[in-house]
């Protein structure tokens, strides 16, 4: 792609690139999981990697793995709604995250596996649901969670566009690979106070074309994917 035609709209992930909300997730679900295994950092080195999943797979995820016995149902639900409550009391913007979106000049959506109802509130509180014109499409819409690309193949066709002509903005592997799934190109946002030390490496790894680690820096590069540059070095 060589002309500033090319990239037409963009994709944002929600939590963790719009709202600071996936360190309050981690702590919660450090906080929640504690009476289980009283080893809290074992606890958020295994969390922290998962962090983009659906809350479910995650839990059981870190579950199996240290050998827990496996939440029911109701002990989801309980532990779905006390991280989400904390999430939506507490999160705040991503810094600089209003600025530079509002100066990329291009059509957006929202991609998330977060509840539709819970992705609308959390824009509307935060003053950030004007600037996504496109729509907010999530997981409980499109039927899929990420890593399957169905909520950005939705977004997409929402916007009556090609996937190849969003770029997407991702700070997660499984929300990298959804979006490479879908035919999206990604760049990837490394500086949440959530992400582990080698998230950029991560993000990279599973497909993202650059790594950015700053709000401001990402008029410039999503300026550089449209005019046709190459993003190789990491930043």
């Amino acid at each position: 792609m060589t002309s500033t035609e090319s990239f037409t709209h963009l994709i944002s992930d929600c939590d963790g690139v719009l709202i600071d909300s996936e360190a309050v997730a981690l702590q919660a679900l450090v906080d929640y999981l504690a009476p289980l295994h009283a080893d809290r950092a074992a606890l958020a080195a295994l969390i922290r990697p998962r962090l983009g999943l659906k809350l479910e797979a995650l839990v059981l995820g870190v579950c199996a793995e240290l050998r827990l016995p496996e939440p029911t149902v109701p002990d989801l639900a309980v532990m779905r709604s006390t991280v989400e409550g904390e999430c939506d009391r507490k999160a705040q913007p991503i810094p600089g995250v209003r600025e530079a979106y509002a100066a990329i000049p291009l059509a957006k959506a929202v991609a998330s596996n977060s509840r539709h109802v819970r992705v609308q509130g959390l824009l509307a509180r935060t003053g950030l649901a004007e600037l996504f014109t496109g729509g907010i499409y999530t997981a409980d819409i499109a039927g899929r969670p990420k890593p399957d690309p169905a909520v950005y193949l939705a977004a997409a066709g929402g916007m009556g566009v090609s996937p190849a002509r969003c770029i997407v903005i991702e700070d997660s592997v499984t929300g990298v690979h959804a979006a490479v799934a879908a035919g999206a190109t990604v760049l990837g946002f490394g500086g949440g106070e959530h992400s582990p030390p080698d998230q950029a490496q991560r993000l990279r790894e599973a497909g993202a074309a650059h790594v950015f680690a700053s709000m401001a820096q990402l008029p410039e590069l999503v300026a550089q994917l449209r005019a046709g540059a190459s993003l190789q070095a990491p930043v």
